[in-house]
């Protein structure tokens, strides 16, 4: 089966967007990482429990479910850096109201959830429009490399984001990690504004939003690989939300000794993503999905880990395990959804993978509260783990899964000087 070809608009190498979008993307990912420790404990701290915990995480990802397929669609249709830097200026303003409520004391249940709500819907018109423009920024021949250099420079945050946010907890207020979260996104917003779309030509007009979104669903239907995997993913990162947002911070609280544990713990998994990240620099699978898949497993190694509980080195140890296998799936992942998907449609097309990852989020994190009462937390836990092992076995069975094979270098150059070279070529991005 061979592909559609994407549009000859995308850059012959990485520059300027690529640095830009590199840059932003460090900036808040220090700060969100530390953040997202933060409101955990800021529930914790005004008196909640386990349950208010998922609440709050699932008013998080409720609009990013429910905003995403639009947020893609206005991507496609308006410049994609102009959707970033509004996106992040409603994600700085979100969290500085929040910071304000955790430093000034006594903040109420509804107001946390509706800050993270807000927050939430940023996030839901950025991520589709961020990975289009990502995507967009880079040519085929050095979309492997270049993702896993993004992935492995962003990771990076990861890993002095959640130290310095599980430090910076435990020695004062979570208030000044959300503080300092609002002012990564202001910085960063900054810098997506210097972005340059030159290079996509615009948009012919269409039906309207809802034919954007049909042809997204056309595009996203038509592919076996993609909506198997999406499927398998609305479970995986529902089970890990809820081991990961929910379980987590109770067990560092009750078994660990609180805060700064866990902050080694997700430090832990983002050293394992650099390392990842740096293997898929050098490492080029012929079958993507096929490898990527396999290193889903170990995401359920957290969840067991918790359960146990391990000690904090066990539990670093099985994180950084699992942060490696999960980016040998996401660079695996985007470059197969930058090799098969046409440019213009690229955000639409993301909608709908993030919708359709994060759909079980908000339902997972609101009952996981419910389920360790009725279940106990180790039972909660462990279910989790069996989950992610049974949904990744099953998407093996699906062929193009196994089968769909990276494009020969020659080819993914001819593609993108267009159809025609393309043509004479050879075709690209089969599946056998």
């Amino acid at each position: 089966m061979t592909v559609a070809s994407a549009p000859a608009s995308r850059p012959p190498r990485p520059g300027r967007n690529y640095r830009l979008l590199t840059a932003a993307a460090i900036i808040t990912g220090l700060g969100t990482h530390g953040a997202l420790i933060a409101a955990a404990f800021a529930v914790l701290e005004a008196g909640g429990d386990g349950g208010d915990v998922g609440l709050v995480a699932a008013a998080r990802t409720a609009p990013l479910v429910l905003f995403l397929l639009i947020g893609g669609a206005i991507a496609d249709r308006l410049p994609r850096h102009r959707v970033m830097v509004a996106a992040n200026a409603l994600n700085c303003l979100s969290q500085a109201a929040f910071a304000w409520l955790v430093l000034a004391g006594d903040p109420r249940l509804w107001q946390m959830m509706l800050l993270t709500a807000l927050c939430g819907t940023g996030q839901a018109f950025f991520n589709p429009a961020a990975e289009g423009m990502l995507m967009s920024s880079v040519g085929r021949e050095q979309a492997s490399r270049a993702f896993a250099l993004f992935r492995m420079s962003t990771q990076g945050a990861t890993i002095g984001g959640a130290a310095l946010g599980g430090a910076m907890i435990a020695a004062m207020d979570p208030g000044w990690v959300l503080a300092v979260d609002a002012a990564a996104f202001a910085v960063a917003g900054a810098l997506r504004g210097f972005l340059d779309v030159g290079h996509i030509p615009p948009r012919a007009p269409g039906g309207g939003l809802l034919a954007d979104l049909r042809d997204g669903w056309q595009e996203f239907i038509g592919r076996p690989w993609l909506w198997s995997i999406v499927a398998q993913f609305s479970v995986v990162v529902a089970a890990v939300g809820a081991a990961e947002s929910v379980y987590g911070p109770l067990v560092a609280r009750d078994e660990l000794g609180g805060a700064r544990p866990w902050g080694f713990a997700l430090a832990a998994f983002g050293a394992g993503t650099l390392g990842g990240a740096f293997l898929m620099m050098r490492w080029k699978p012929r079958r993507l999905l096929l490898a990527g898949t396999l290193c889903v497993f170990p995401l359920a190694l957290p969840a067991a880990g918790l359960a146990v509980p391990l000690p904090v080195g066990g539990l670093c140890a099985v994180m950084f395990v699992s942060g490696a296998a999960i980016e040998v799936f996401g660079v695996s992942w985007m470059t197969a959804m930058h090799q098969e998907i046409p440019e213009e449609k690229l955000s639409r097309v993301s909608a709908y993978d993030w919708f359709g990852s994060v759909a079980m989020m908000p339902v997972a994190t609101a009952l996981a509260g419910p389920v360790e009462s009725l279940a106990g937390r180790g039972a909660a836990l462990w279910g989790c783990a069996a989950l992610i092992v049974l949904v990744t076995g099953a998407v093996l069975f699906v062929p193009d899964v196994r089968r769909l094979t990276r494009a020969p270098v020659a080819a993914e150059v001819a593609k993108d000087r267009g159809p025609a070279s393309a043509d004479a070529e050879g075709a690209v991005g089969r599946l056998g």
